[in-house]
């Protein structure tokens, strides 16, 4: 069995938690792995240690699947280094290896002791501690980012990224292995702020290195999910061929999750409308569309945040390339049917598209509702510094020049004067 990074010595109080306890003499593996997600045992971690695959530990964790063969029991057992006793089996071969113990340290004492390289210096925290930490907060740095704007996780996300770059220069094995993996998570998401505040030099940066650390650690997921973001990325500098060739790579990766090849099937079809290809483009929009309305999978991996890409993301994105394909008044009904649905907390997407719905208002010749869109926007962007939505919003703004003379597109025009250098990239301070 492969050893995936579990802690030979489980923590004491996990293993005399009433609850586990409990759990444990009942055989109810939803909670014994609850339990375990919440000490930073993840449940691709689970999967791996077990023999098992991640869909059916996540079947377990919902309720919708039990666990009675014994060998299946047991394999938990030995994977998960929980003694024989609290599940109702025989003496485990690995706990006869530990030396005698006295009855308060039982627990303790019945598993083998963690191995260290001699070559490699003691970290100064415990790393599955400190990981399991960083996974407990980055759900509220995504949160921020939507809601807030970028820079509000700009600071700490930065923080955790290099504390974990440091901390796997101390370690090795599989300990070494579960930093990495995290560290490409927060990398990417480091890379993305940077890139909606607009530094492109920093967000390919940290693209680059959450690449190095995946492929390192031979996580095919995000190696998937950061090609993604690299042809997100050219399709943002207007690059659509760079953009078409990183999003096909990206779906060449098996064993993806829906959520992922919708991300990636879409950014194709984003490349396909840049270069004025609609057929192509709509196939792979309605192929990103089949992919997100497919039913979730179990959360087993709060490191990474791909809830955003629903059917409701997939339109916003194709309503855009409407924009490019010559159909700015269809453009105009898919965002304002799509804005109505889409939950606040992407208040900082909420601010692009309303961006890109004043371009499709200004493109139909519709300036009146093409400002009133954009002041939206740009009263968002404000708040959230995005660089993304101020672009957008230039975009918009050259699109209404024509309507100057109309009081709604003066009164934005000059709004956006004075906000244009209020959001720019700011210098680093450390």
């Amino acid at each position: 069995m492969a050893d995936a990074g579990i802690p030979h010595r489980l923590p004491r109080a996990l293993l005399a938690d009433p609850e586990m306890i409990a759990a444990c003499r009942a055989r109810k593996f939803s909670t014994v792995f609850r339990l375990l997600k919440q000490a930073g045992i993840y449940p691709s971690m689970i999967a791996r240690a077990c023999d098992l695959t991640p869909s059916r530990v996540g079947e377990v964790i919902a309720g919708n699947r039990n666990i009675e063969k014994i060998d299946l029991v047991e394999r938990i057992a030995d994977g998960l280094h929980i003694p024989g006793h609290m599940l109702g089996l025989a003496t485990r071969g690995w706990e006869q290896s530990a030396r005698p113990a006295t009855a308060t340290n039982a627990i303790t004492h019945a598993l083998p002791k963690p191995t260290y390289s001699a070559a490699v210096p003691s970290p100064l925290i415990e790393p599955e501690f400190f990981a399991s930490q960083i996974r407990a907060i980055m759900p509220s740095h995504y949160k921020a980012a939507n809601l807030f704007g970028s820079r509000h996780a700009l600071d700490p996300v930065e923080r955790h990224v290099r504390s974990i770059d440091r901390l796997q220069e101390h370690t090795a094995g599989p300990v070494r292995d579960d930093l990495l993996t995290l560290g490409a998570r927060i990398a990417e998401f480091l890379g993305w702020l940077h890139q909606d505040l607009g530094d492109f030099t920093q967000a390919t940066y940290w693209s680059d290195r959450a690449m190095e650390w995946s492929q390192e650690t031979g996580d095919d997921l995000m190696t998937s999910y950061v090609l993604f973001r690299k042809s997100n990325q050219a399709t943002a500098r207007r690059n659509p061929q760079q953009a078409v060739s990183l999003a096909r790579a990206a779906q060449r990766v098996s064993g993806v999750t829906p959520r992922i090849r919708a991300l990636a099937a879409q950014q194709e079809a984003q490349g396909h409308a840049l270069m004025g290809n609609p057929k192509f483009a709509q196939t792979k929009f309605d192929e990103a569309y089949e992919l997100a309305t497919a039913p979730d999978e179990p959360e087993d991996d709060d490191a990474l945040d791909t809830a955003y890409c629903t059917p409701t993301y997939v339109e916003m994105q194709r309503a855009n390339c409407w924009i490019e394909l010559g159909d700015p008044q269809r453009a105009a009904r898919v965002f304002e049917a799509e804005l109505a649905v889409l939950p606040q907390v992407y208040r900082n997407d909420q601010g692009v598209y309303l961006s890109r719905l004043a371009r499709a208002y200004a493109t139909a010749g519709e300036p009146e509702q093409g400002a009133a869109a954009a002041d939206r926007a740009l009263s968002i962007a404000l708040d959230t510094e995005s660089a993304r939505a101020i672009g957008e919003l230039a975009a918009a703004g050259q699109s209404l020049l024509k309507w100057r003379d109309v009081p709604a597109v003066a009164a934005f025009s000059d709004r956006l004067t004075l906000a244009r250098s209020a959001v720019v990239p700011r210098p680093r301070t450390s």
